[in-house]
């Protein structure tokens, strides 16, 4: 066996709204917590969760619209959409600097 080495595993999450598949590191997860539905950059936080690319317009719609409420199983609040809102800046802005080509990030 020394010629064959296993490929790492990497694990695919899917956009909530625009159903594309990337790696599980590349999408940014929602969860859903007893304290109410917040961002989640670690991805390891316990709860229900979401994911969604970042596309400033996959978050409009997730915010706007039902899907978000349906992925978490859960009614949003307005105050909780307007967090989520000035949460999406800072987690579209800081994966599009993070990526080695930010192009990648609006696709």
């Amino acid at each position: 066996m020394a010629g064959s080495q296993r490929r790492k595993h990497i694990p695919q999450r899917t956009c909530i709204i625009c159903r594309c598949t990337l790696a599980k590191r590349d999408l940014n997860r929602l969860v859903r917590t007893p304290d109410g539905v917040r961002c989640d950059p670690s991805g390891k936080a316990p709860g229900r969760g979401a994911y969604l690319c970042q596309n400033p317009r996959c978050w409009d719609t997730a915010i706007q619209g039902n899907a978000l409420d349906r992925a978490l199983k859960t009614k949003l609040t307005s105050e909780e959409r307007m967090a989520l809102r000035s949460e999406m800046e800072n987690c579209t802005t800081t994966d599009l600097t993070t990526k080695s080509n930010p192009s990648e990030a609006l696709n």
